[in-house]
């Protein structure tokens, strides 16, 4: 039987905290999602490393990551994501975003991605399912209701066509969609541990993207609260490799 392969698109640069204590945000994404006898390959598309297109036909899916960057800004590989993610999705193929990576969907199939009007959005948050989600998730059983770990600014503020909300939150409208179904996008960070929250809310507050009071509440948040972090787990692997 031919091997399963996947490809991480990396979105940001690895913060030297995520580099030394977990090896990189690529290797959080393939110990989450990664399965003995699969190859997974990683390309850091913020620099500009797409993988080529007669290469797209050897992937059973894509992993699109977080971001510091804008996913309705208009850098260069921005771009070039959008147009590649559109390739993708005439191919049929299985994309997974999360954070950065479920608003770059958005936008590329139509939707629009904003501002959030009611700011950041940093701790652990509890989501409300619906009952639509992709096929292959149908034989979970999942909870009506899930806690992840958030960390965003932007959100999708119009859902391309076609489209559906599959879940959402107090304060996010739109925490995940699907589209078909071959893409689903998830706002919160279901790779993301506890330490790795609180490691980027003080990186966050060095580079005065945040305030010190907000951080603390941040903080309290995450002190509070649990993600259910193997039950997503579940989701992102039986989606992405189509297991019923």
């Amino acid at each position: 039987m031919e091997k399963k392969r996947f490809a991480v698109l990396m979105c940001a640069e690895d913060s030297e905290y995520v580099r030394k204590v977990h090896g990189g945000y690529s290797e959080v994404f393939v110990r989450m999602l990664g399965e003995e006898g699969e190859t997974w390959d990683v390309y850091k598309v913020a620099s500009g490393q797409f993988p080529v297109d007669d290469d797209l036909c050897l992937y059973d899916g894509f992993v699109i990551t977080g971001s510091c960057s804008d996913a309705h800004g208009n850098d260069t590989w921005v771009r070039d994501l959008l147009n590649l993610l559109r390739k993708l999705d005439s191919m049929n193929k299985k994309i997974l975003g999360i954070c950065f990576g479920h608003q770059i969907l958005g936008r590329a199939l139509g939707g629009k991605v904003t501002r959030s009007p009611t700011g950041w959005d940093i701790g652990v948050r509890t989501i409300t399912l619906s009952s639509s989600l992709p096929f292959t998730l149908s034989s979970l059983d999942l909870p009506s209701r899930l806690s992840i770990i958030e960390c965003h600014r932007d959100e999708i503020r119009e859902l391309p066509a076609k489209a559906e909300v599959i879940a959402w939150s107090d304060k996010t409208g739109i925490e995940m969609f699907r589209y078909g179904d071959h893409i689903m996008g998830i706002q919160g960070h279901p790779e993301y541990s506890k330490d790795i929250l609180l490691n980027l809310i003080d990186r966050l507050i060095q580079q005065n993207y945040i305030i010190d009071a907000f951080a603390k509440q941040a903080r309290e948040r995450v002190a509070l609260w649990e993600p259910d972090k193997e039950t997503w787990k579940r989701i992102c692997v039986t989606f992405l490799k189509g297991r019923l």
